[in-house]
């Protein structure tokens, strides 16, 4: 058993929210499946290059909220978990640890892949289960980003997995272009837009008008959209908190989509 996990960040500050981390977890027996239906519709589609949140407009809202269409509908059929994290900028923690904001990034990043999946929870299997992560390239030097993965990589031996079965190779642990892969550009989409939401840059007006600019009301659209097909699978969603359990009995590992409100202990 093999599971692919594509990892994104997105700005580590924002009015009221920050530090924000993405990612969807897929089975590598659903995986050309899907891969192939997003590129077809990309193609379809005529959008030819990477989809992100950043290129949206007005102009392509429409082509975007298709692939959100179809993105969605394999969360809803359970073969793509989307798991979204951030903090809120005021949390801070009650005895700050000198130098700890140097390795802020790499240490949120590693708590949000070790829980925000559930994979400690993961469903006991007879033979050990592989898990493959992906990140979106990573934003500093080679020698952090080769401790994180090293980090990422003895996972499987912390005290919270010894009983998981869960196995991580070297060779599973990959900086890639976001560019080569459509389950990352969906999930960048996701996580673009509730950092939208979250603060409040639907509000912006930009200061030589009255009204808000195009693209701002196109993400906007995107964003609603995006509500929308979250609530269709969890009804009453609350996009600024974390997702509670909402019956399931194993909600880390069996939700199909959560937030996590990341708070300092």
């Amino acid at each position: 058993m093999e599971y692919i996990l594509y990892c994104d960040e997105s700005s580590d500050k924002g009015k009221k929210y920050g530090d924000f981390f993405g990612g969807c977890l897929v089975s590598s027996k659903f995986l050309r499946e899907i891969t192939d239906a997003l590129e077809h519709k990309k193609t379809e589609l005529n959008l030819n290059g990477e989809i992100k949140w950043t290129k949206v407009t007005d102009n392509y809202l429409s082509k975007y909220l298709e692939i959100m269409d179809l993105f969605f509908s394999y969360i809803k059929d359970g073969k793509i978990k989307v798991r979204i994290m951030f903090r809120n900028i005021n949390d801070v923690p009650s005895h700050p640890i000198e130098n700890a904001s140097d390795n802020k990034y790499f240490k949120l990043y590693y708590q949000f892949i070790k829980h925000a999946f559930g994979l400690k929870f993961m469903p006991k299997q007879k033979d050990p289960i592989y898990i493959r992560i992906y990140l979106d390239q990573l934003p500093d030097k080679k020698e952090k980003c080769a401790e994180f993965k090293r980090f990422l990589l003895q996972m499987p031996l912390t005290s919270d997995f010894l009983k998981s079965g869960i196995k991580i190779r070297e060779t599973d642990i990959a900086e890639v272009r976001s560019h080569e892969h459509v389950l990352l550009q969906c999930t960048d989409i996701i996580l673009g837009a509730m950092f939208f939401k979250l603060n409040e840059l639907n509000t912006v007006v930009p200061p030589d008008s009255k009204r808000r600019g195009k693209r701002t009301v196109a993400k906007e659209k995107l964003y609603n959209h995006i509500n929308a097909l979250i609530r269709d699978i969890i009804p009453n969603f609350n996009v600024g908190i974390s997702t509670g359990n909402r019956g399931y009995k194993n909600p880390k590992w069996e939700s199909p989509y959560r937030h996590w409100l990341f708070r300092s202990k």
